[in-house]
This record gives structure tokens, C-alpha cells and sequence, in this order.
């Protein structure tokens, strides 16, 4: 199964680390310094040009990491998830 996340963006359910509210998280200095060294290394990538709401921590086979930005709430991903089909919206 594949999880949309926003714009042409589409990945791998199986990669899903996690999927986690921007605005709760980010309280947590760990959290902003975890963000801001993946976005240095070039690991975030930016879903959309709305203002981010929730970001998906994803590992791919090879082992790298990847923070996806979306525009998309957290609780809109999960229920995707949880449907197990297909999203194109």
C-alpha cells in the first residue's frame, strides 16, 4: 500500500517510521534540533507550499531517513493509513 501525502508526493506504507503533528512536536527543543539537522543534511523534503502541519518520518530499504513536510494534518495520514487504500486526493 502507498500513503499520499500532499501534492504529487506518494510513498511506501511500509517505509512509515511515523507520523507526527508539527505543532505538538515542535514544542520539544529535541524535536527542532532533530528537524533542523535532518534539514541540513538535506533529508526533509517540503510537500506543497502550504504552511507544513505534520511531517512523516520514513526509512527506505537502503536504511536512509526522510522527514517529509505535508501540509495534511496528522490525523488526516492516520486515517489513510488506516484505510488501507490507495489516497489520491
Amino acid at each position: 500500500m502507498y500513503l499520499h501525502l500532499g501534492s504529487s508526493v506518494v510513498i511506501p506504507q511500509r517505509d512509515v517510521l511515523g507520523i507526527f503533528d508539527l505543532d505538538n512536536t515542535s514544542y520539544s527543543k529535541l524535536t527542532r534540533e532533530f528537524l533542523a539537522r535532518a534539514q541540513q543534511e538535506g533529508r526533509v523534503v517540503t510537500v506543497g507550499e502550504d504552511l507544513p502541519k505534520s511531517f512523516t518520518l520514513c526509512q527506505d530499504p537502503s536504511g536512509r531517513v526522510t522527514i517529509y513536510l505535508s501540509q495534511l494534518s496528522s490525523s488526516t495520514l492516520l486515517k489513510r493509513v488506516e484505510s488501507g487504500s490507495f489516497e489520491t486526493v
